[in-house]
């Protein structure tokens, strides 16, 4: 596991509490004792205005066909979460080399970096 790859992964819910299955970019490998990985949120509803650190992934372009997502999703960058290793259920594909460095920088702009 390694950041740029996608995997379906139990993802936290908000203030409700619980997790749902779902597509996310891993930010990060395994860190620590306890394997935990930094993620981002990845939605196939498009929010009717994107913001900023949101990145849109068209599997139907050249540049993202290794997503191997089903539909055109974006990359929510502003909801991350920390999950154990043992969440992902199994890998999707990856991002290119030039949705990582957009990934990068949005996260700088994003995180006051």
């Amino acid at each position: 596991m390694a950041p740029g790859e996608i995997h379906l992964a139990e993802f936290p819910l908000g203030a409700g509490g619980g997790t749902k299955l779902r597509p996310v970019l891993l930010l990060t490998g395994p860190v620590g004792t306890v394997p935990e990985i930094l993620t981002a949120y990845i939605s196939s509803v498009m929010p009717p205005q994107l913001l900023p650190s949101d990145i849109v992934l068209d599997p139907r372009t050249a540049d993202h066909a290794t997503t191997n997502l089903k539909t055109v999703s974006v990359v929510r960058l502003h909801k991350l979460a920390t999950i154990h290793q043992r969440s992902i259920v199994r890998m999707l594909g990856t991002v290119s080399v030039a949705t990582e460095a957009d990934v990068c920088a949005k996260l700088r702009v994003l995180l006051g970096l």
